[in-house]
């Protein structure tokens, strides 16, 4: 299942090299999310921005928000540069 970001765990790589605090992640819609965001907090020191937005926000996945691709993106390096601008270019997005 895709997590907050859209991606799925088994495509990031981050839980499989042990980057990833928490597993896995879930999307922003879960029950488990703010659970999942806190353990973030707990061992990073700091919340993963991306599931905190999505909290915020209501939605399961980034994509679903109107505001997609957003800064936050750019900040946790999740996505290419590139693609997150080729994106913004093709939803007509400044």
């Amino acid at each position: 299942m895709p997590s907050a970001c859209g991606l799925a765990c088994e495509v990031c790589g981050l839980p499989e090299k042990g980057l990833c605090p928490i597993g896995r992640c879930v999307p922003g819609t879960d029950p488990k999310a703010s659970e999942k965001l806190e353990k973030f907090k707990a061992v990073v020191g700091c919340p993963c921005l991306i599931l905190e937005c999505a909290i915020n926000k209501k939605v399961d996945h980034c994509f679903r928000c109107n505001e997609f691709p957003c800064e936050i993106h750019y900040k946790q390096e999740i996505y290419n540069h590139k693609l997150l601008d080729m994106i913004k270019s093709m939803l007509g997005k400044k």
